[in-house]
């Protein structure tokens, strides 16, 4: 599986930005994709997760402001984000989970800046 990640940029504060991320490769074997965010300094956090079911769960701090949806062909998953604030600022990055029997698998896209300015 490859991640392709993108919509990354500079927005001031309260304004709104979609990450997208393009999935390739074994897409079937996919059960659950999400975003993580990694600001300077700090641990890589979730995001937003959505599972093949549809089933999502979001970090507290993103709750009400950011919403992650999938495409019709269940390769592209987005993020849209709105009323920014500068703590949200951070590298973001795609994520892909693969139950592979008793293992999990991670895929990772290429991290997209997000800058908020206050």
């Amino acid at each position: 599986v490859q991640l392709q990640a993108s919509g990354g940029g500079l927005v001031q504060a309260g304004g709104s930005l979609r990450l997208s991320c393009a999935a390739s490769g074994d897409i079937a074997a996919i059960d659950a994709m999400g975003w993580y965010r990694q600001a300077p300094g700090k641990q890589r956090e979730l995001v937003a997760r959505i599972t093949r079911g549809g089933s999502t769960n979001y970090a507290d701090s993103v709750k009400g402001r950011f919403t992650i949806s999938r495409g019709n062909a269940k390769d592209t998953v987005y993020l849209q984000m709105n009323s920014l604030r500068p703590e949200d600022a951070a590298v973001f990055y795609c994520n892909a989970e693969e139950f592979a029997g008793y293992r999990l698998l991670n895929y990772w896209g290429q991290g997209t800046q997000v800058t908020v300015s206050s």
